[in-house]
């Protein structure tokens, strides 16, 4: 008893040394739990995700704003179609310029607070984008009707009468600007923009699977690439709406104005757009510099390594003692900046000797050059195809595929998710989406509008038996029309044919009648109305074509997170990030640039009839559809194709290697859970 007694006065003079001895601590007790909650606000990964999506979304919503305000800079700057051009692939040089340094180096430093920086940086572009016209003069018109414009009725002057014409073209032409400082302006913004975009998406991705189990990567990832795809339908909508606002509604009294916003002289306020999307970069970078360099590991995190199926790691040291292999920018790797920049060439050709890394980027990149030819080109396909209008054509898009594509992403990492499906599963995922989406695009193939009977393109005028070779708009009936040809304004005749303009149908009168080329019907129903004629069945192929491409978007878009796990599951840990910004480089150069001038060259080899400005060839006015239409989605379906086999190289290499990916790295489904 007594030595229970002492035990426990023991005890309890341990206990009260304990305490007496801890009371400092606790003294400082709340401070730490202040400190600890201060840490906390931050340092959930969910809360990264949100903040990163909403970066992704900005981003997105800028990128697509410029290419709905494309042709309003062109009207109001006096640019041409080269010079919109570049200001649009300026974006691509400054992300080109230095993706490959940020990735690799930014591995090792703060990703958060670099990803926030890149936000602020294009932010400033965003701003800079809206700055041309507040350095410039206001915008000006000509007072009055526009006989060429307003309804698309390019009438007859007949003999030669001059009275009503439109503004001079010798006029228009000499004030023609190839560049000025507005322009260049401009560009420096987007290349700013690129700039800053840089590290949001590979630093961010790679961060996110750093502090998340493997089986719910995919998930987070989805719902990343989701939040990016939904960008440009926010950006078509803003440009909707800013484009319907007068460019310099802040400076004058716009009840003055005698024009609407469907007149052609009419300018939106094209900047409005970048000075909102340049505030929402802004907010949306800021809970960045609020994240740890990294977060708390789970401890759920214990064996999920990453697969590394790599040749021998020649561009580090030899383990040292403890066998911990160093990330190769460590400083006491490489003491100078010239010695780490010499490291990633060889990390290059470390990466890129990996065939599974190697095939399911090019993959990648073949399907994206669908999206980046096949999309950017599918507004004028519905019009030429099925004859609707450019706003039409937009707004079915806008309603119809991006949401497709984005529920299509979300889909794709969520049954990667919920299969817990290894690097092997998720590329079979990945071929059997390229199979069915390339089967609609076959599809595609029977789905679509001939060009139908055209006046002096593909029919003779009248009762004419001239041949195929001969054809030409000029006629009889309207040589003394002055007709332009500057601009494609079709009409349907009483005769079912389609004339280039009224014009070119002879029609005298505004309110197109009398039109002396409709030599087949009565001179009282000598009439047309503006508009392609329509083909027969035409209706019904279009509703057919929108709900296929409804299919085809959610389908294709699934492959995309599957690819990018099988990509982060393939290389070592510390490679994550720059593996992220080769990745990135190559689906520009490869999947972004070419794909828009190979589609585009190969549809203007399929012009009927070619426009001319200022004594020079123009836009296409008039498309062959059938040879358009084959020609369009044939190469998309080569480039399925060749995904498709690269997909397949790469399911090949996976499962002649599975044993040794099993035994080293994959963690069996039950150990996730």
């Amino acid at each position: 008893m007594p030595g229970k007694r002492g035990s426990a006065g023991g005890g309890g003079g341990g206990g009260g040394g304990g305490g007496g001895g801890s009371e400092l601590p606790g003294a400082g007790a709340p401070r730490q739990r202040r400190r600890r909650r201060k840490v906390s606000c931050f340092s959930s990964i969910q809360l990264f995700l949100v903040s990163e999506c909403a970066l992704m979304l900005a981003q997105g919503t800028v990128g697509a704003y410029l290419v709905s305000v494309l042709t309003t800079l062109e009207r109001r700057f006096n640019l041409q179609s080269a010079d919109v051009g570049v200001i649009a692939s300026s974006f691509e040089i400054g992300n080109l310029a230095l993706i490959l340094f940020v990735s690799y180096f930014g591995a090792r430093g703060h990703r958060p607070r670099l990803i926030g920086c890149g936000g602020i940086v294009m932010a400033l572009g965003a701003l800079l984008s809206a700055l041309p016209e507040f350095l410039t003069h206001q915008y000006e018109y000509e007072s009055g009707e526009i006989r060429w414009g307003a309804e698309g009725r390019d009438v007859c002057a007949a003999n030669g009468s001059t009275s009503d014409e439109g503004p001079d073209p010798d006029l228009i032409c000499r004030n023609r600007t190839a560049t000025n400082m507005m322009y260049l302006l401009l560009i420096g913004a987007q290349v700013l923009l690129g700039i800053g975009a840089t590290p949001v998406q590979p630093l961010g991705v790679s961060y996110i699977d750093d502090h998340v189990r493997r089986k719910d990567s995919s998930l987070y990832i989805g719902i990343l690439f989701t939040m990016l795809v939904f960008g440009p339908a926010c950006g078509f909508i803003l440009g909707s709406f800013c484009t319907k606002i007068y460019v310099d509604a802040v400076f004058i009294d716009t009840s003055k104005l005698d024009i609407t916003p469907d007149d052609p002289r009419w300018i939106g306020a094209w900047w409005g757009g970048f000075l909102l999307c340049g505030a929402l970069l802004f907010f949306s970078s800021l809970p960045m510099f609020g994240f740890p360099q990294s977060l708390p590991p789970r401890p759920e995190h214990a064996g999920e390594s990453e697969q590394a199926m790599l040749p021998e790691r020649d561009y580090e040291r030899a383990k040292p003692s403890n066998g911990v292999l160093r990330h190769p920018l460590d400083a006491e790797n490489s003491t100078t900046c010239f010695q780490q920049l010499r490291v990633i060439p060889k990390v290059t050709k470390h990466l890129l000797s990996n065939p599974v890394f190697t095939c399911i980027i090019l993959a990648a990149c073949m399907e994206i050059a669908v999206v980046a030819g096949f999309a950017a080109f599918l507004g004028k396909y519905l019009e030429q195809q099925f004859n609707l209008t450019t706003s039409s054509a937009n707004q079915l898009l806008g309603m119809t595929a991006i949401p497709c594509a984005c529920l299509g992403i979300f889909l794709g990492g969520l049954l990667v998710k919920k299969l817990s499906l290894s690097a092997l599963g998720a590329i079979r995922m990945a071929m059997l989406v390229n199979l069915v989406s390339t089967a609609c695009y076959v599809s595609f193939l029977f789905l679509g509008c001939d060009t139908g009977p055209v006046a002096g393109v593909t029919v003779p005028y009248g009762n004419n038996s001239t041949p195929t070779s001969s054809l030409d708009p000029y006629s009889p009936c309207n040589n003394n029309c002055e007709c332009q040809t500057d601009s494609f304004t079709p009409v349907c005749g009483a005769d079912g044919v389609t004339y280039l303009s009224a014009c070119f149908a002879g029609c005298s009168s505004t309110n197109l009648s009398g039109c002396s080329c409709l030599s087949s019907v009565p001179a009282e129903n000598a009439t047309v109305v503006p508009g392609k004629c329509p083909s027969p069945g035409c209706e019904e192929a279009f509703l057919t074509f929108l709900c296929v491409m409804c299919v085809c978007s959610m389908i294709g878009a699934m492959a995309q997170t599957p690819s990018v796990i099988i990509l982060i599951r393939t290389v070592s840990p510390e490679l994550k990030s720059y593996a992220l910004g080769v990745l990135f480089l190559l689906l520009r150069l490869l999947g972004f640039i070419p794909p828009p001038l190979i589609f585009g060259a190969g549809i203007d080899s399929t012009c009927l009839f070619w426009s001319t400005f200022c004594g020079e060839q123009g836009a296409c006015a008039l498309y062959d559809n059938v040879v358009y239409r084959y020609l369009y989605v044939s190469i998309a379906i080569a480039l399925k194709s060749f995904a498709f086999i690269l997909y397949t190289t790469t399911w090949q290499c996976l499962r002649k290697n599975y044993k040794r990916y099993i035994k080293n790295h994959e963690v069996k489904p039950s150990q996730d859970s």
